[in-house]
């Protein structure tokens, strides 16, 4: 038998956690809940490069090196061929330390939070099983509360409903759709970005179909479930923020952003798909995202909108993860390795009293 151990939060702490030791055989998680540490925080906030000086192969922290896999919690990290506007890690980096849900869509094909909750559980449990600690760490504030608290029990999708929806949006457009649902849910309209077309004819359905605004229905408790979690988040102030939140999209033009684009469209994709929807590559597209359309040539406008969106959307980032529970916050101070330290410093008291993963 080997040491091994869970975290468990007493539902009354919202500061830190309870730990305590079990044995378990090596490399199995039986009927016992799977530790995941998960790390959130805004775009461009350093959570990549944290995480790599924490737990790659060449780790400044020796007892960290290699006992961890990353299970990527970003919407579009997913999709194949979107590499540089998504800030996705590079292969070099992914053999540093592995990443889970990174490169497996094609830019045509939707990817939701239900998708999202129920490969990463999957990737948790297979990353535990083989000895290593798994990390959950991106941007995407819905998928990585779902993951935590749980999947809404809402009701099954309604083919002909979304088919009425789908022909509304058409002929009507998201704006009028988008002030029904701000409504009868506000609270959905709030974290629903205007162009994400699969979640907003889904909050409208639900709406349409049971009256309920699709944020009412209880959660399925995923807190409670397969996993306990650990969780960390990133604050950053706001002008800082929005500094590094433009170095990076310049990087991104720098480093052939226009060319992945212009790549993607010759394949065939286009506004109207769902990977290209993303924040760094809708910007380029010309037109309505419905009919014809082209890749803009002036990349100065495009560079522009697109540090403006994301610098946006960064702010919203801040106001959603305020809403996630029981977290252990870390201000920045300075640039990732810094921040590394920090996160050495809240984990490796853990790490050393209470934290032995399985050995063979």
């Amino acid at each position: 038998m080997n040491s091994v151990w869970t975290i468990r939060r007493r539902r009354s702490d919202t500061s830190g956690t309870s730990l305590y030791t079990e044995s378990a055989a090596a490399g199995k998680t039986g009927d016992r809940a799977v530790p995941v540490f998960v790390l959130f925080g805004p775009t461009a906030s350093g959570k990549t490069e944290a995480l790599a000086r924490l737990f790659s192969k060449d780790s400044l922290f020796p007892d960290f090196a290699g006992k961890a896999e990353v299970v990527s919690a970003d919407s579009m990290q997913v999709y194949r061929g979107m590499d540089i506007g998504t800030a996705k890690p590079s292969p070099r980096e992914r053999e540093r330390l592995p990443h889970h849900l990174v490169d497996i869509r094609d830019p045509r094909e939707q990817f939701n939070a239900g998708d999202f909750v129920r490969l990463a559980g999957e990737a948790c449990e297979d990353i535990w099983r083989r000895g290593k600690l798994p990390v959950v760490s991106g941007g995407t504030g819905f998928y990585l509360r779902n993951f935590i608290m749980g999947l809404p029990e809402s009701p099954p999708s309604d083919g002909a409903l979304r088919a009425v929806l789908k022909a509304e949006l058409e002929s009507r457009g998201a704006a009028f759709l988008m002030e029904e649902l701000a409504s009868g849910d506000p609270e959905s309209a709030a974290r629903i970005h205007i162009n994400d077309e699969y979640r907003l004819l889904r909050a409208l359905e639900v709406l349409r179909q049971t009256g309920r605004p699709l944020s009412a229905y209880r959660r399925n408790g995923g807190r409670e479930g397969r996993f306990d979690f650990f969780i960390a988040g990133i604050r950053c102030p706001r002008e800082e923020l929005y500094r590094r939140v433009n170095e990076r999209c310049a990087a991104m033009f720098r480093n052939g952003l226009a060319g992945e684009v212009r790549r993607l469209a010759e394949a065939g994709y286009g506004p109207g798909d769902p990977g290209l929807r993303a924040i760094g590559y809708r910007e380029f597209f010309t037109g309505d995202g419905k009919g014809p359309f082209a890749v803009s040539e002036d990349l100065a406008a495009v560079e522009e909108l697109a540090a403006r969106n994301s610098r946006r959307y960064a702010k919203r980032q801040i106001v959603y993860f305020a809403s996630v529970p029981g977290v252990r916050w870390i201000d920045t101070e300075g640039e990732s390795s810094g921040m590394a330290e920090r996160l050495f410093g809240i984990l490796f008291p853990v790490w050393q009293s209470s934290f032995r993963l399985p050995v063979s």
